[in-house]
């Protein structure tokens, strides 16, 4: 009978793994799907760009919008270019205001009196719920129809009345006023002057006394008789808003309507900022970082390069027909990195003195003057329908989209492959765990012992 070689199994159970404990299942698996998954984190890595790319082109739509709105309030013939202060030599008396626009000019305005609100009392009570003697009056406010009032039958107190005429909305306005002597009923007009002054008649019960009596005011505007219920006077001059102060027949205050520079050189300011904003945030996107070798997220962005020109380019634009007709004649100049410097002494000195001129540069003779035409151009890039924001912006959403469903996809192919992997390696872990005893099984069958012959 011939001689069979020596068998280890112990040897080759090692090779396979520890015997008697097995693999190490989900680490093996794990494993795999980490090789496996190489496509669907390129996928998720995109994303990341893709997102990074939305956020920038949102930051940058933000910026180019404040940009517009400066612009608009430049070009708008009631904005802030147009803006007109008026000063009033004798603010005591009356003081005043200037919508954009309003021409400049003096004004001399004599306020003989100013308009009143009437106003009646009542006749002292211990206080407000005081029971009153029965009665009625009658409250006319102008030429309406009296409304009476009837004091008791639930209306007993200075309370009650309170509620009472305040809730028929007569044009008068009741309430409790109360000091040392007791409780008074107040009734004051809701407006003022001739036609919204009231009397009370036929009283019966409370026991009145007109305290004002409303009146008109009475003023002159440059010699010209002027009556007006409030002391707000609109109209007398086109934009101007005279407020009445005092009566003060015979003085003359002088109301001189002129530019107002400070609120015109903070929107010219204002623009700047903006505009430098926006122009910085482009110029980071295209400059590149030694450090970490890289550019910004939108340096291969040609909407983002497109915008980088259109800003260059305002820098050059010139006017035809007026006395300014660049932005260097207002004191703004370009430097080498595309950012605007304003110098606000001689913007100060253009608006002083030739307001006209700026104006007339900003806002054109039909809204198109330099603020109409950069705003015009920042339009194609910020239009909610088809600007090219949002256009790039739908094309990147559209393309995260079919990248999800990529991942959401590939993540089911993951999932089921993990479950047949677990499955097969399952049972391959199984069948190792068997292997010590087959092991003694088959030495047992060969007979082997430490001669290792059979």
């Amino acid at each position: 009978m011939s001689t069979l070689p020596s068998v280890n199994l112990g040897s080759l159970l090692s090779a396979l793994g520890n015997s008697g404990t097995g693999i190490d299942v989900s680490g093996a698996v794990s494993q795999i799907l980490q090789t496996e998954a190489i496509p669907q984190q390129q996928w998720q890595a995109q994303q990341a760009t893709l997102q990074g790319q939305t956020s920038a082109i949102n930051t940058l739509e933000g910026l180019v919008s404040t940009l517009q709105t400066s612009l608009q309030g430049l070009g708008d013939p009631a904005g802030t270019a147009s803006s007109m202060s008026a000063t009033s030599s004798n603010t005591g008396v009356v003081s005043a205001t200037a919508a954009p626009g309003t021409a400049a000019g003096n004004h001399v305005v004599v306020v003989n009196n100013v308009a009143t609100t009437g106003a009646w009392y009542s006749d002292p009570v211990a206080n407000s719920t005081t029971a009153l003697t029965a009665g009625s009056f009658d409250i006319q406010v102008g030429s309406n129809t009296p409304t009476t009032i009837t004091v008791g039958s639930g209306v007993n107190t200075l309370s009650d009345l309170v509620s009472a005429i305040n809730g028929q909305n007569l044009g008068v306005t009741a309430s409790v006023i109360n000091d040392s002597t007791g409780s008074r009923l107040a009734l004051v007009s809701t407006a003022s002057g001739t036609a919204n002054d009231f009397t009370i008649t036929n009283d019966s019960s409370v026991g009145f006394t007109q305290a004002v009596q409303g009146k008109d005011a009475s003023l002159t505007v440059d010699g010209i008789p002027i009556s007006s219920a409030s002391n707000s006077v609109t109209g007398a001059v086109n934009g101007l808003t005279l407020n009445l102060v005092s009566g003060s027949a015979g003085t003359e205050v002088n109301v001189a309507v002129a530019p107002d520079s400070d609120q015109i050189s903070q929107a010219v300011s204002s623009f700047v900022s903006a505009y430098n904003a926006v122009i910085q945030n482009v110029n980071s996107q295209f400059a590149f970082d030694q450090t970490s070798n890289t550019s910004g997220t939108l340096a291969g962005d040609s909407t983002v390069r497109m915008l980088q020109d259109a800003l260059l380019g305002s820098g050059s634009y010139s006017s035809s027909g007026s006395a300014i007709a660049t932005l260097g004649q207002l004191g703004i100049t370009m430097n080498n990195n595309g950012t605007l410097t304003l110098d606000n002494s001689a913007l100060n000195s253009a608006v002083q003195n030739n307001f006209s001129a700026v104006q007339s540069f900003f806002q054109g003779t039909a809204a198109n003057g330099f603020a109409a035409a950069l705003n015009s151009q920042l339009s194609t890039f910020t239009d909610p329908i088809g600007g090219a924001f949002t256009v790039e912006l739908q094309s990147i959403s559209s393309e995260n989209s079919d990248l999800q469903s990529q991942i959401d996809d590939f993540q089911v192919y993951l999932n089921s492959e993990q479950a047949r992997l677990t499955t097969e390696y399952n049972q391959i872990d199984a069948t190792l765990q068997q292997l010590p005893i087959l092991e003694k099984q088959v030495a047992a069958e060969l007979g082997q012992n430490t001669s290792g012959n059979s």
